[in-house]
């Protein structure tokens, strides 16, 4: 007998604009701009401003900014709580689905890079955290120093080595541990995936002919042609802070008897050096130079994940049109992929 059914319809692929970039690039600003223009959501893809309580010091966005559109994945976590990058994938999947079922489109902003690489890539089982291991760890950077643990890493994982500051125990111990738990380096564990992503081709029409396939996204990747003038701006940002209250707000989260430095939200940037400083660690004079150079720092980390990732499209944000430029590249994506 003849079938007459008709196969199943294959899932619709994830549709999404996405603005990354380095902290103090203006990806707010982009955001905002673009929602202006377009009826979309955003989904935040940051992975300090899911703690509450933690406003200044995560440069969340104002009352007034987050009423220009509906925002995701902010105010969702208390300090207390780890929010992983699985998590954030699932999370996400669900409300890009959601929104495009509204009718509007998804726009994921911000600049925690392995949130986006996990998204587009995909994440290969890792060991999970094994105690003995890290405590064979910590012992050793106690004898040793965590430059040399870096060294270590950077012989048995020299792509991870390199992206991360020698400084950065809590990083270079999770690395060393995926080593000494799998026999393979944590780099290894990013690199296997088939990019399930959309990329884009520049055709007869100029750079913003973009052909859009797969999962029909558009990486917009806010980059700085000079350093020094993002400097000048994470230098402007963190004074900002602590003249808004930066301080005040720290030690309202240690006056908490649950909370405490070891934790991944007190671990963010600009609150570890804070607290540090609290517990005297250094003068609280050197608090601000620490601060901006910790973010300065975190820039550059930022901007070397970014540069692995071959499908952005990258607008230099200190161009005095870079506004325009990923205002044009919206509209493109939006009229390519309608």
């Amino acid at each position: 007998m003849l079938n007459t059914e008709r196969p199943a319809a294959s899932p619709r692929p994830l549709r999404y604009l996405a603005i990354a970039g380095p902290t103090a690039s203006g990806k707010t600003a982009a955001a905002l701009a673009i929602a202006r223009e377009h009826d979309v959501e955003i989904i935040s893809v940051d992975s300090a401003l899911v703690y509450r309580g933690m406003d200044i010091g995560t440069a969340k966005p104002s009352a007034d900014e987050l009423a220009c559109a509906a925002h995701h994945l902010i105010n969702i976590r208390d300090p207390l709580q780890a929010y992983s990058a699985a998590e954030f994938v699932t999370d996400t999947q669900a409300l890009i689905a959601d929104i495009t079922a509204r009718g509007k489109l998804p726009l994921l902003v911000g600049g925690t890079m392995l949130y986006f690489k996990a998204l587009m890539e995909g994440l290969d089982p890792m060991p999970k955290a094994d105690p003995a291991t890290r405590a064979a760890i910590a012992s050793q950077a106690f004898e040793q120093g965590w430059p040399a643990m870096h060294a270590a890493l950077a012989e048995v994982d020299p792509v991870t080595a390199k992206r991360l500051h020698p400084a950065d125990s809590q990083r270079i111990a999770r690395a060393l541990e995926v080593y000494r738990l799998s026999g393979q380096p944590l780099s290894s564990f990013h690199t296997n995936k088939v990019i399930a992503t959309n990329a884009y081709t520049t055709g007869a029409r100029g750079q913003n002919d973009i052909n859009y396939r797969g999962n029909e996204h558009l990486l917009i990747s806010l980059e700085p042609q000079d350093r020094a003038w993002l400097h000048q701006r994470i230098a402007a940002r963190f004074d900002a802070m602590l003249a808004g209250g930066f301080m005040d707000e720290v030690k309202a989260l240690r006056a908490r008897a649950d909370l405490h430095a070891d934790l991944p939200a007190m671990r963010c940037v600009g609150y570890r050096q804070a607290w540090q400083a609290l517990d005297g660690l250094w003068p609280m004079h050197e608090l601000r130079d620490k601060g901006v150079c910790a973010t300065r720092q975190l820039a550059k980390r930022q901007i070397t994940w970014l540069r692995s990732m071959p499908e952005r499209r990258v607008v230099a944000c200190d161009a005095p049109d870079a506004l325009a430029q990923v205002l044009a590249l919206a509209r493109d994506f939006k009229f390519a992929t309608k």
